[in-house]
Parts: structure tokens; sequence; C-alpha cells
């Protein structure tokens, strides 16, 4: 994905979160269940969790940004939960995190949210299963985890900006994952025009109007130079 270029590993290619992690431990499920997958999670952030904070955003990013601040991109629809997009610069309002964002945490009983600094320094100094301050159950990222429901009203937003665009633009996205990776075929269906950036191949190519093989850092400022002049 986009965020590749920040060095913020993907999911699925080589050297992605998959080959590290085993997929299993996050199936919603599967981490509410067991102390132990919890306790492995958070062991990892200790080293995964800075890094995120330490990125900064890419050419992809910074040329997205620029296209929204111009005013040629109504709204950005993003799996990614890493917060890049608005360290761009790319207004917050403008934004569909819709598998959530690694940015808080929620509690899996009351639902409150907390800072994920504020967690994890908890975690930096020692604490193995952060838990609620409030009700005491335990803590989980906001990020989105296999069989999770995706907040409806970020759903909502993403499928009525799918369908009321004249151009959708995929961006380093395999399209694998739905509902997200269904928007693209919504957007064709309402007429709109379909461009594809990936590296490699993925199963709408043949549905793109305009198909883009490349690195994302290199083609969206090209794209964004273009548009701008």
């Amino acid at each position: 994905g986009i965020s590749t270029e920040s060095g913020i590993p993907d999911f699925r290619s080589g050297g992605g979160v998959w080959v590290r992690f085993d997929p299993r431990d996050f199936d919603i499920r599967r981490w509410t269940s067991s102390e132990e997958v919890r306790r492995r999670y958070w062991a990892a952030t200790r080293e995964s969790y800075p890094r995120v904070l330490e990125a900064e955003s890419s050419e992809g990013h910074n040329a997205l940004a620029r296209l929204s601040r111009a005013g040629k991109l109504s709204l950005l629809i993003t799996q990614n939960t890493d917060g890049l997009h608005q360290k761009a610069g790319h207004e917050p309002k403008k934004i569909v995190e819709i598998h959530g964002t690694s940015h808080f945490c929620v509690c899996v009983g009351c639902v409150e949210w907390l800072p994920r600094r504020e967690v994890q320094a908890r975690i930096q100094g020692g604490e193995k299963i952060p838990a609620c301050g409030g009700c005491g159950s335990f803590l989980k990222p906001d990020a989105v985890f296999f069989g999770e429901p995706i907040v409806p009203e970020r759903l909502s937003r993403a499928v009525d900006g799918a369908e009321a665009a004249q151009v959708f633009l995929v961006a380093g996205s395999s399209m694998a994952v739905r509902p997200a990776g269904a928007l693209p075929e919504k957007a064709l269906m309402a007429g709109a025009r379909l461009i594809i950036v990936n590296d490699s191949p993925t199963r709408l190519d043949g549905s793109a109007h305009a198909l883009l093989r490349g690195r994302i850092g290199e083609i969206l400022p090209a794209l964004a130079g273009a548009v701008l002049g």
C-alpha cells in the first residue's frame, strides 16, 4: 500500500505483517477470548507502534493531500490506520478511515476511547494487557480486526462517496478485503471512471479505464502535477 514507502509494512506482500504474525491472532473472537493472544499483540507493539509514530508521510500521501487542498479530491477512503494522510496535511474531515485508526484505543466493555499514546506508555512501562480505568475491561486498538463490523457511519460515507464519484482512484490496494474492496465496483456501476495505481496486478485491472503500474511515490506526484499544472 501507500504507506510501505513510509517504512510501514503492508499485510500481504513479502516481508509484510502476515509473514511475522499469525493472521488468526487478528480475528476478533480469538483476540477477545485469548489472554495469550492479547499479551502477544501488546508485546509486539512495543516495537511496532513507535515505528508508526516516527513514520513520515510519503510522496504518495503528499500528492493526494495537494489534490485535496486544491479541491480536486472530494473524499479519501483509506484502509490504512496509521494516520499518515493527516500527517501529510489532508483535512481529517475529508478522510474516511474505514478500518479505524491505530492512534486510539477503545474499551470493549464501556466503549470509552483513549489516546493510544497514553495506553502505549503503560505498555512501555511494563503493563502486559492494558485495562480500562473505568470499568476494568480490556482495551483494544480502534483498528478493525477480522470478524469485527465496520462502524456504520464510516461505511455509509464511503459508499456514498464511491457512488457520487466521477473518477475513482485506487492507489496501492489489492481490493481483496471487503467491503472496502467492493467500493470501486460501486463507483463503476454508478458511472465513474476507474484509475488503478498499483505495483502488482489486481482483480479489477480489466475494468480500469486507466491502469498505471509502478511505485505510488512516483506515479501519484506525476498525476497531481498533471492535474494542478
